[in-house]
């Protein structure tokens, strides 16, 4: 009787868990298209530079989401989130586009990221592996990168951005790893969030990406 409640359960927490992947995929794809739309409306009417005005609309959007991803206006709040992130990388992206190597240092990036993304999520997916051992290292490197990039505002370092960018792609991809471990094994089992960590995984690492790129091609 006991064997029989245990495979039961075993096989509610594999369709929970597999219905939470399969939402997490869908929506993704979804916001990442959406925030592409937004980037290519901005470069088209060639949207200046937003300064601060994201990062504060994108904090206050990422609370909403976490107090209302239980509820359809969680969804909501996501698409907005990821709406205003994609249009204020459209400013950027214009700006690598003006330079002589710039369709091929966007496009490298991001069939760079696409090959990141996809390769980690698909070994976490495939192995099955438990990779929450990486939590505390991750949310570290996280805090060092913060750190530099408040030193970097107040000293010019020949490198530094460099440096932070280096880091935030191999801790970007760490996160990857770290989240999609997460929904395989149970540990998140709110499919709204989980789109809202991996597209800021797959957001950061295109950017950090994109200026990587730009300074090996000289632009």
């Amino acid at each position: 009787m006991a064997d029989a409640q245990f495979l039961t359960d075993r096989q509610s927490a594999v369709v929970s868990t597999n219905k939470v992947l399969r939402n997490t995929y869908l929506l993704l794809s979804m916001t990442l298209l959406f925030s592409a739309a937004m980037a290519g409306v901005a470069m088209a009417m060639n949207v200046p530079h937003l300064g601060w005005m994201p990062i504060i609309g994108a904090f206050a959007l990422l609370f909403g989401i976490s107090k209302m991803r239980n509820s359809i206006w969680g969804i909501v709040l996501v698409f907005a989130f990821t709406g205003l992130l994609g249009f204020s990388i459209g400013p950027l992206v214009n700006i690598y586009m003006q330079t002589a190597a710039g369709t091929q240092t966007v496009l490298s990036a991001l069939t760079l990221t696409g090959v990141i993304f996809l390769s980690l999520s698909g070994y976490a997916l495939v192995s099955k592996k438990d990779f929450s051992f990486m939590g505390g290292f991750l949310m570290t490197g996280l805090w060092v990168v913060i750190g530099a990039i408040v030193l970097s505002l107040f000293f010019h370092i020949p490198g530094l951005q460099l440096a932070i960018s280096a880091a935030v792609v191999m801790i970007m991809s760490g996160l990857i790893l770290f989240d999609t471990s997460r929904i395989i094994n149970g540990g998140e089992t709110n499919y709204i969030w989980a789109t809202t960590s991996l597209y800021l995984s797959i957001y950061n690492l295109f950017v950090h990406l994109l200026v990587l790129l730009g300074f090996s091609s000289s632009d």
